[in-house]
């Protein structure tokens, strides 16, 4: 029942704030230690896809204008990007064969990589051609799909930070980006993840809190994302960031303790 309420939680900021929930339930999952970290991984990508799934119909339901030659664009290189990471988080912990090694090397990446999304999050004001704008986004996506499934974290924050920072996008039109981008790179994360299920010890009633609760999350995410205004957008994600990088900070510590 605790995933079942960390999820929600996690989902309804990830929906507002475009981050996904992921960024918040790896991490906490890590904390209450019930589970191996390929299993919460998983747990982690799934919740996050099924909140993307119902945060993008509401959002489009709400009169959300996407591009979506541009979206497809990152769609496209985030499926790459997912499988990618997922293999080479696969091959980092059949290689090192040490979970709390992985883990530690997981929350470092994270940490590094969410300062970096905090420092940027206003735009550059960068011109680009609208060529040379969809193959970077269409690379973009590749290099977020493979840190977000790498790091067992949807990417929401990086994805925010990178459409604000390179290519000027609003805030309110950088978090529904996000989230798109979030469905596909989790899309392959979790069809390449399929054939390991028994490896990872995934509890069936855990996913079924888990789907409940995300469903719930991303629709009550989307309902309050349409109500705020970008402004508080961008200050729910920072504060969000912020708490989260203190939350690994944490974990990191416990982790080289028990090492």
């Amino acid at each position: 029942m605790i995933y079942f309420f960390i999820v929600l939680c996690a989902n309804v900021i990830g929906a507002i704030s475009g981050m996904g929930g992921g960024v918040i339930i790896k991490p906490v999952l890590d904390a209450l230690g019930r589970s191996t970290l390929l299993a919460i991984n998983f747990y982690s990508s799934f919740a996050v896809f099924i909140m993307s799934i119902v945060s993008t119909y509401k959002q489009a339901k709400n009169g959300i204008d996407i591009e979506w030659g541009e979206a497809l664009r990152l769609a496209i290189g985030s499926v790459i990007g997912g499988y990618l990471g997922n293999v080479l988080l696969v091959w980092l912990t059949h290689i090192l064969n040490n979970d709390h090694l992985v883990n530690i090397i997981q929350i470092i990446l994270l940490i590094i990589t969410l300062i970096l999304a905090l420092i940027f999050t206003r735009p550059l004001h960068l011109k680009f051609s609208q060529g040379m704008k969809l193959s970077l986004l269409f690379g973009s996506g590749i290099v977020l799909g493979l840190l977000a499934t790498l790091l067992g974290i949807g990417g929401g924050p990086i994805n925010v930070a990178l459409l604000i920072s390179v290519f000027s996008f609003a805030p309110k039109s950088a978090t529904t980006f996000s989230i798109i981008t979030i469905f596909f790179s989790q899309i392959s994360k979790l069809a390449g993840s399929i054939p390991m299920l028994d490896e990872m010890q995934i509890s069936g009633l855990i996913l079924i809190f888990i789907l409940c609760s995300a469903v719930l999350g991303g629709y009550c995410g989307a309902v309050l994302s349409h109500k705020l205004s970008s402004k508080h957008v961008l200050i729910l994600y920072r504060i969000t960031v912020l708490g989260v990088i203190i939350l690994n900070v944490v974990n990191g510590l416990k982790l080289l303790i028990l090492a």
